[in-house]
């Protein structure tokens, strides 16, 4: 987990409901599947999103290299190292922060092109999650892989509590899931299983 944010990516298009990043090159602190991010949206107010993909998109140059079988270890590392690999995030939009407060809703404006997304700070992500409104946005979500989201945002909410609350805190969100999910027991149970299962390793 990350304790402090440095720019990962910028700001390509974005929606009130998303946007997507671009950056350079997949690297350690490139924000993974699951993970919370943010953007600047205007004066003293940040969007906060959960990334739902990431694409290595087509690259003439990659092509060419591939066609010609010139793939030495040499030539694939100054490649990754040194031309732009073109990497595109994309996030969904679950809340915002506005002059220290959390809102579990849509912000009133999207960010713009060519703001700078960072991961969300440890202490970040335990006072965004602190409650669990934000679920209902990723539910809400057409076409992304809502379900392994939801794990996914949950067991990056548990990993930056203290080891002795992560399990208590599985089992509230699990219950707030049920909540969400009782009209789709087969979807529920899905999830709850994922979540029993991070549940069962702390």
């Amino acid at each position: 987990m990350t304790s402090a944010s440095i720019p990962v990516g910028w700001v390509l298009r974005s929606s009130a409901t998303g946007f997507a990043v671009g950056c350079r090159v997949l690297e350690p602190d490139t924000p993974q599947f699951g993970n919370f991010v943010k953007v600047p949206a205007g004066a003293n107010t940040q969007t906060i999103g959960l990334i739902y993909d990431v694409r290595v998109n087509d690259d003439p140059s990659v092509r060419q290299l591939i066609l010609s079988g010139e793939l030495a270890p040499e030539t694939v590392r100054d490649q990754r190292e040194n031309r732009l690999v073109p990497i595109e995030i994309s996030v969904l939009v679950v809340g915002y922060q506005r002059e220290g407060r959390y809102i579990h809703s849509l912000p009133p404006q999207p960010p713009i092109s060519l703001d700078a997304l960072e991961n969300c700070a440890d202490d970040e992500v335990l006072h965004f999650t602190e409650r669990l409104d934000y679920l209902r946005l990723i539910l809400k979500a057409g076409q992304i892989s809502t379900d392994e989201l939801i794990v996914a945002s949950l067991a990056q909410a548990a990993a930056v509590r203290a080891p002795e609350i992560r399990r208590a805190f599985l089992i509230q969100a699990g219950q707030e899931v049920a909540r969400l999910l009782n009209a789709d027991l087969m979807r529920l149970d899905g999830i709850l299983r994922q979540l029993r299962l991070l549940a069962s390793n702390e």
